[in-house]
């Protein structure tokens, strides 16, 4: 079959919008319970909810409460939750949305029982659940923002509070025995990935003993805490600029210190929420997954001399693993094929696939493969992914270069991968090319690029934007007069600050973006009220600063139309950001669109929410670059 000519952008797409936004799921990182896999899903209807994969066969451990509503797991603690259930013994328990409140469900004859609630109905968030016998562990938030280190007796309720003296908690973790914590904490205006203490503390029932520091410390991050047997502890620190692997002999003791494999790679990926990088598989091997240079491997290391053996699954590991019954869980991303829920079977060394996170609905010939690229930039390199326009059934007219799409991720302390996403996709179908950035500051390129963007947010991070944008002109893969920039949260502020410090970009869409840094700093939650201090100055003493990297203020410069999507009842950038932004532009005379979608908050949760914003995005860019998209 002859392919037809097209314009870059309206070509037509076997990716349509029902595609993209009806069937998919987002699935947690696995826990395993014996002869079970265990998840949490989120579906099109925004609801979350434990699954189980038993024998071949899948259960819903979670379904409705005793007054007949469903359940929806999540938890709220820093906004961002995490280890939001935990399942040991045919016991799970759960935070739910509706009251934060922990529930336990236990399986029994004919499946699953009704949801008991646990917890006293206070208000208090649980996060970094760990079950132990008949009592959780985990880390509580209370109504007043305080953090503290709980156990929770599922029989009777009693919460006893085993510490609560640093500003920030996490990864209770406990020994075999039981007899013996370690956790870390930190204190603003550090973030986890800034520097944290690894500590340590004899445990009797409800009560901790003395508390001993073990790693960390100024300018350290100390994560990821795993006790091989009761007096043997693995953790992930980056005393030498990496997220490597180290080990603690009698960590209660004389506590002895050993870089067990030193590597110019990332170990675990920044705790934004509750999640944990390793796995023990037996006495003398720890499963783990590393970054570099963009991509996940996984692998096991062995505890006595630190060799590493990569498992080649063909997947991107995407989550924390899971090791037991002779397997380790994990989500990975495939390159042209939706991520799934995978089982790598260690007697034969193969995988089989237990949930995937949407049907393939992309057949390959469609399919853009990720292309790992680096330019030059301010003396150094940035990253990032490349994927031009792949569509077998239209080419575009002779000479037309595509148009290029440049996603920006959020954090702005995370990262994106080269994986099979729907979302590119959806993109690359129809004619554009995709650049998605890895700037200065974005994790897993160890701790000196990460750092590049202190003080430097708005500056640095949009100098690689930009520099990235004019190598992919330079080499002829894009039409450098028709690029667009998109990105939420972090990466909806560096939309905004590209549109209004560069000439680079004909129009941008920011998904609850930051339009005034200082809103930021004054008006957002505990977790990250002092996280600007880092990325761009102490509050109120760099004030100035903050108004001069403000896209609000700067609107004189701005020429491109702007798309702003935003939740209501978000409380990380709130709404009156966006607002705020909107209103400026239309002052100025510029071309702006504002979409509030009541009921969603930092991020969009609702297959309902992500259509209507993909294909109000669509016919933005059909409108500034003149052609007709297909809304299939």
């Amino acid at each position: 079959m002859t392919p037809t000519r097209a314009p870059h952008g309206s070509w037509r797409s076997p990716l349509t919008l029902d595609v993209v936004t009806a069937a998919t799921v987002r699935i947690s990182p696995p826990r395993i319970d014996g002869e079970a896999t265990c998840w949490k899903e989120t579906g099109a209807d925004g609801r979350g909810v434990v699954m189980a994969a038993r024998a071949g066969r899948l259960e819903v451990v979670t379904t409705t409460f005793t007054d007949g509503q469903p359940v929806d797991v999540a938890s709220r603690v820093h906004e961002y939750g995490g280890r939001d259930f935990d399942v040991a013994d045919d016991v799970c328990v759960f935070s739910a949305r509706r009251d934060d409140r922990l529930h336990v469900t236990v399986r029994g004859e004919d499946g699953w029982s009704d949801p008991r609630a646990v917890t006293p109905d206070d208000g208090t968030r649980y996060a970094d659940l760990v079950l132990w016998g008949h009592a959780v562990f985990a880390v509580a938030e209370t109504t007043g923002g305080r953090d503290q280190l709980v156990r929770v007796d599922l029989l009777n309720g009693e919460v006893a509070v085993l510490r609560d003296e640093a500003d920030f908690v996490a990864n209770p973790r406990l020994n075999p025995a039981g007899t013996a914590l370690a956790w870390y904490e930190w204190n603003q205006p550090h973030m986890p990935w800034d520097q944290t203490t690894l500590l340590v503390a004899e445990l009797d029932g409800d009560r901790i003993g003395p508390v001993r520091p073990v790693a960390g410390g100024t300018r350290v991050s100390a994560i990821s805490p795993l006790w091989v047997g009761d007096d043997e502890l693995l953790y992930v620190s980056d005393p030498g600029g990496w997220w490597n692997v180290h080990r603690c002999t009698d960590p209660l003791g004389e506590a002895r210190i050993r870089l067990l494999h030193p590597a110019d790679a990332e170990f675990a990926a920044p705790p934004w929420t509750f999640d944990h990088s390793l796995a023990l598989l037996d006495e003398d091997h720890v499963v783990c997954r590393w970054t570099h240079h963009g991509r996940w491997s996984l692998g096991a290391m062995r505890i006595s001399n630190g060799e590493l053996e990569e498992w080649v699954t063909g997947f991107e590991v995407a989550s924390e693993v899971a090791a037991g019954g002779g397997r380790v869980a994990f989500v990975g991303a495939h390159e042209s094929r939706p991520a799934a829920l995978v089982e790598l079977l260690l007697s034969t060394a193969t995988t089989r696939t237990v949930r995937a996170t949407a049907p393939e609905t992309v057949p390959e010939p469609y399919v853009s493969v990720a292309e790992a690229v680096d330019w030059e930039v301010d003396g150094g390199v940035a990253h990032g992914f490349f994927y031009p326009p792949v569509n077998p059934d239209v080419v575009g007219p002779d000479g037309e270069l595509p148009p290029l799409l440049v996603l920006v991720h959020g954090g702005p302390t995370t990262a994106t991968t080269g994986g099979f996403s729907p979302a590119i996709q959806f993109w690359t179908t129809r004619g554009f090319a995709v650049l998605d950035v890895n700037h200065r500051g974005s994790t897993g390129f160890g701790r000196a690029y990460r750092e590049a963007l202190d003080g430097q947010w708005g500056v640095a991070d949009i100098a690689d934007i930009a520099a990235g944008v004019r190598a992919l002109a330079e080499r002829g893969l894009i039409d450098g007069a028709r690029t667009a920039i998109r990105g939420g949260s972090a990466g909806g502020y560096s939309v905004l600050r590209a549109l209004t410090a560069t000439d680079v970009f004909s129009a941008g869409t920011s998904r609850y973006g930051i339009a005034d840094l200082a809103l930021l700093a004054q008006d957002t939650h505990k977790f990250e009220s002092h996280y600007t201090d880092t990325l761009v100055g102490p509050w109120p003493e760099a004030a100035e600063t903050y108004r001069e990297r403000s896209p609000l203020f700067h609107l004189d410069s701005l020429r491109a139309p702007v798309l702003l999507l935003q939740g209501e009842d978000d409380r990380v950038v709130p709404p009156s950001q966006a607002q705020a932004m909107a209103e400026a532009i239309r002052a100025a005379g510029g071309d702006v669109e504002l979409v509030l979608y009541p009921g969603e908050g930092h991020g969009f949760r609702r297959a309902e929410t992500t259509r209507d914003a993909l294909v109000r995005e669509l016919r933005f860019y059909g409108r500034v670059f003149g052609f007709v998209p297909d809304e299939g």
